[in-house]
């Protein structure tokens, strides 16, 4: 088995702006086992947040990954290689979705159906207007519009707030999710929560900073709309705090750290009888398609962070009238649609 990686830098088509930054662009790491002809391909889009740097990966990756001989086992072989990402979960993640890539396709399998998912039952994805330039709000709706649902950013402060949901509003009465980002104080959450449950909003994520589960519980109690535990909801082992906290979880595989762990918190949430959502950073194709193949376990999907980019250059999931569409073939179904030499 051979291993190859190199670094992309994927360009946004707008500045994507949260409550905490805002940029232009995204360096992310790819990963690339091949044996037999094969090629399994893995994504990693670390977050600062999380503090997870590009050139943190890559310090891992020159210093090199031991790697079995073979791969009978993708659970064995993966438990000898992600150790030795130094937990970096990004990291951990690109090699889960390479490894399941690659053995599906030795397989002659498509991903779903080694995780158990019927492609059929692909939620419908969310679009995502982040905080930026309000004269941009109009084309911003515009490039909404055929995926129905708006996922807007918040965050920013009651009036600003507002004034972004009313200038969504002025364009479109589509369905709207809410993602604080962490930006709001208990006062606030009351006031914009009972605000937004009059403007078609189906749900608030992440209002509070993580370590304030107190209010949380006690926005719950008074909020109208459901709310959705993001930075709250890394892995498995955060499920059990926040049951009765939250109505629910975000899963993103770059925080959780493996296509298997996904897998568990779906269980776990399932077991607790709390809502799910698929969730990604701003990455490429790779890493949207490995998470699609878990959407049709979930709820709710929140998967365009290769449609908020003007360089992908992979090609694989798709949307049709808002759905998510996985890909034929086998494994993740990517294939490759950029000329770049350093990339396969």
């Amino acid at each position: 088995m051979n291993l190859s990686y190199t670094t992309y830098r994927i360009y946004c088509n707008h500045p994507f702006g949260i409550s905490r930054s805002t940029h232009d662009h995204y360096d992310v790491a790819f990963v690339f086992l091949e044996q037999d002809g094969i090629i399994g391909r893995g994504e990693a889009a670390p977050s600062g947040r999380y503090n997870e740097f590009t050139s943190d990966i890559l310090s891992v990756l020159d210093d090199g990954i031991s790697l079995p001989q073979s791969m009978d086992d993708p659970i064995a072989f993966s438990d000898t290689v992600l150790p030795q990402c130094r937990g970096i979960k990004s990291l951990e993640v690109a090699f889960s979705i390479a490894i399941l890539d690659w053995w599906c396709q030795k397989n002659e399998m498509p991903l779903y159906q080694y995780l158990g998912a019927d492609p059929t039952k692909t939620p419908k994805t969310s679009y995502t207007i982040s905080i930026g330039d309000m004269d941009l709000i109009p084309e911003k709706v515009k490039e909404g519009a055929p995926y129905h649902i708006l996922k807007v950013k918040l965050g920013m402060g009651m009036e600003k707030d507002k004034s972004i949901i009313n200038a969504i509003r002025k364009e479109t009465d589509q369905l709207i999710r809410i993602d604080a980002n962490e930006g709001w104080d208990l006062e606030t959450g009351i006031d914009m929560s009972r605000w937004l449950a009059d403007r078609n909003v189906e749900f608030v994520e992440q209002p509070f900073k993580s370590t304030n589960l107190k209010d949380t519980a006690e926005l719950r109690q008074k909020s109208p709309l459901p709310l959705i535990a993001d930075e709250n909801s890394l892995n498995s082992g955060d499920i059990p705090g926040i049951e009765g906290v939250f109505d629910g979880i975000n899963i993103k595989l770059m925080k959780c750290g493996s296509l298997m762990e996904g897998l568990k918190m779906v269980k776990m949430a399932r077991e607790r009888d709390m809502q799910i959502m698929l969730g990604c950073m701003i990455e490429s194709s790779i890493g949207i398609t490995a998470a699609a193949h878990l959407s049709p376990l979930v709820d709710y999907a929140d998967l365009d962070g290769n449609l908020l980019i003007n360089n992908d250059p992979y090609s694989g999931v798709m949307v049709m009238d808002g759905k998510l569409v996985l890909p034929r073939g086998n494994g993740l179904g990517v294939s490759l649609s950029s000329n770049d030499s350093n990339l396969i």
